[in-house]
């Protein structure tokens, strides 16, 4: 099972894209529901509200996958967990694709905002019988719900979506590597400064949402130096990456997936020390994994 579905339950699959909804979000959830109890009359309307909330977090990540698909991308997996949700999409290696498939998620917020208010307008206009006196609220709180997942989604902090909005915005004119680097690089600063408030206001849920995205954010900028470094290599010629085209470097920088030993692909033996030929490699720029034979030009596209 991949990495980002372990512990977690699939849900449905909508358009070729799987839903997954990791064991922790149970967990938190009864948290939740019983933390908000003193806001309805009954506990069954903070459940209402914890579950549209991630509807709305739903259709946001629905968002990011199908705008990924619309430009040629690969977007497959939702995962939904107690903090929001992800989805893992693969745009091409384009700063305008990258762009329209993170943009799209806020995007599904923005068209929100006049549904939902739309709906808490017409709903308070009605007179409600005792039983169901909390309806205004739920939907009064979805307003807000929806309009916080917004706000907190536009803030330039990379991995969120304004910082990766941010570093597309920057691709076009520094670049893929430089434009992660800054975007991380800013992120990392003001991370820093909200874990340090967080840790002052002795917010527990605002320090483990400070520490993870400080996390990301530093994994964004280790990652913008590997990819400045591996741009100064020297390319192998007749090989080329399906999705991004860049040429693999010469070196050993592939792992045997049995014996573990760097080695690489490319080369004329294409055989690590204990005889085992990759039958698929990962692109060092791009991440996107292919047969190696699809990475084998043409003697006119070498040529060329």
């Amino acid at each position: 099972m991949p990495a980002q579905r372990k512990g977690s339950i699939h849900l449905f699959r909508f358009a070729g894209i799987d839903v997954f909804l990791h064991w922790s979000w149970f967990l938190v959830a009864l948290f939740e529901v019983q933390a908000r109890n003193r806001n309805y009359s009954s506990p069954l309307w903070n459940l209402a509200e914890y579950l549209s909330l991630f509807v709305i977090v739903l259709l946001h990540e629905f968002g990011h996958s199908l705008a990924c698909r619309q430009v040629g991308g690969t977007a497959n997996t939702i995962v939904l967990w107690p903090l929001g949700g992800v989805a893992f999409v693969d745009p091409p290696q384009r700063p305008g694709a990258t762009l329209w498939s993170i943009a799209a998620g806020p995007l599904v917020n923005v068209a929100l905002v006049p549904v939902l208010y739309l709906a808490a307008t017409t709903v308070r206009a009605f007179q409600w019988a005792p039983a169901a006196a909390d309806f205004p609220m739920l939907f009064r709180s979805l307003f807000a719900i929806n309009l916080l997942i917004l706000a907190f989604n536009l803030l330039p902090i990379y991995p969120l979506d304004g910082g990766q909005i941010l570093r597309s915005l920057l691709w076009f004119f520094l670049g893929r590597a430089r434009s992660l680097m800054v975007a991380a690089f800013f992120g990392l600063v003001v991370l820093v400064a909200a874990l340090g408030l967080a840790l002052w206001s002795w917010s527990l849920w605002y320090a483990i949402m400070a520490y993870f995205l400080l996390a990301n954010c530093w994994r964004g900028l280790q990652t913008a130096r590997m990819m400045l470094e591996i741009a100064k290599l020297p390319r192998r010629q007749g090989f080329a990456c399906p999705s991004c085209h860049a040429a693999p470097p010469y070196g050993d920088f592939w792992r045997c997936p049995h014996c573990g030993q760097p080695f690489d692909p490319f080369s004329a033996e294409s055989r690590c020390h204990c005889m085992t030929g990759i039958v698929t490699a990962s692109c060092l720029l791009c991440g996107a994994r292919h047969p190696v034979g699809d990475w084998v030009l043409a003697p006119a596209e070498t040529t060329a």
